[in-house]
């Protein structure tokens, strides 16, 4: 089977927003309130780490890689004194679907089509080295459809997000210099990261000087061409590792996926919650295409 990593990339940029609507929508800061947590970080960090258990805040700097561990520990362990993981996991389903019926993905033949051919790709990806997606790949699957399709995005996802953590451990990248060089080649705003993941100027500056010394930062602080090309390369790398996670799909699933995924896609995005600035550095610019684009 010959297919180019592009699908794995284009895949992603239709699976993604069905489950990164979990940490913007407002049921889900709603639902995850009422279950006991306090605060969008302690939701954030105590939804997405359930599926590992009640862990502490090193399990979780070091799987989710790039937040600073100091605010990683205003949250975890803290949160399980609030609620436990199996409500977190209750929350963040329940409150994931309400919030796609609202953009207006509902049970239907496309739903249940690209939910089944999710879940296939999803029950049959490479788990070696991939211990988010193995914590959520053991949970129950759902029944209902909706649910299936958004908790298939999340393995989908979350497997993706675990190669690409191996490629920048494997090629020397630490998990806070990752979001430095993924603000310098513009993929996401730099005053977003510095919100989003806790920087002070003596902390990005220190990150700068490192990528410097390796050649990928210029003087007036732009990543030079050999920056751009080792950005690419980790981007490109991300793509091939995940790209196996659909062998299981043949050419004619993959074209049913991208028909039915795409629409659905557009309809989440379309919803508003989703900013278009995200550290996932989202594509949107072919979303309007849903041709699998396979030869």
């Amino acid at each position: 089977m010959s297919r180019t990593p592009t699908v794995a990339r284009r895949l992603f940029d239709r699976f993604e927003p069905v489950h990164a609507l979990t940490y913007f929508a407002p049921e889900s800061r709603e639902a995850l309130g009422q279950a006991g947590f306090r605060g969008f970080w302690m939701c954030y960090f105590a939804a997405r780490a359930a599926p590992l258990g009640a862990v502490g805040a090193d399990v979780v700097t070091a799987v989710f890689f790039n937040f600073a561990p100091s605010h990683v520990a205003r949250a975890l362990p803290a949160a399980w004194e609030f609620a436990s993981p199996a409500d977190a996991l209750g929350a963040r389903e329940t409150s994931a679907v309400a919030a796609l019926n609202r953009c207006g993905v509902v049970d239907g033949p496309d739903v249940r089509s690209a939910a089944d051919l999710l879940a296939a790709a999803a029950a049959t990806a490479p788990l070696d080295g991939r211990p988010l997606f193995a914590a959520n790949r053991a949970l129950p699957w759902p029944d209902e459809p909706v649910a299936r399709l958004w908790h298939a995005s999340t393995l989908l996802r979350e497997q993706r997000g675990d190669a690409h953590v191996a490629t920048l451990v494997a090629n020397g990248v630490g998990g806070r210099d990752c979001n430095v060089l993924h603000a310098l080649a513009d993929r996401v705003p730099r005053e977003f990261i510095v919100r989003s993941r806790e920087y002070d100027d003596q902390e990005w500056q220190s990150c700068v000087a490192r990528l410097t010394d390796r050649g990928f930062v210029d003087a007036r602080g732009a990543l030079t061409d050999s920056g751009h090309a080792f950005k690419q390369h980790l981007e490109d790398t991300t793509d091939r590792l995940s790209l196996s996670a659909f062998d299981t799909l043949d050419d004619d699933d993959l074209r049913v996926l991208f028909r039915t995924l795409t629409p659905l896609t557009r309809a989440v995005v379309a919803g508003g919650d989703i900013p278009s600035a995200t550290p996932m550095g989202l594509r949107r610019d072919d979303l309007d295409d849903d041709d699998a684009h396979l030869s």
